[in-house]
């Protein structure tokens, strides 16, 4: 199935909230909100609000350079700044 194609239809039928395509070799997300049959790309999630996906494709370019577990405190730092 391709993912964002036929997935994404078949996710928008089923009334998923939100859909994310990762691309890890490339450090992309593609995020898209689901509603009313439809659905719409988007920058920062509306299930998980204050989430941005620049983050996330962040956190996956650290991981290339960085262990799992530098990256796992630096994204947490990122969380912990959001909620001041």
């Amino acid at each position: 199935m391709d993912d964002l194609g036929t997935k994404r239809s078949l996710y928008e039928e089923l009334g998923v909230a939100e859909y994310w395509v990762v691309d890890v070799q490339n450090a992309q997300i593609i995020a898209y909100a689901i509603a009313d049959q439809g659905s719409k790309r988007i920058q920062e999630s509306q299930v998980l609000p204050g989430l941005a996906m620049s983050i996330l494709e962040e956190a996956l370019r650290r991981s290339r350079e960085i262990n799992q577990s530098e990256v796992g405190a630096w994204l947490l730092s990122q969380f912990q700044q959001k909620e001041n």
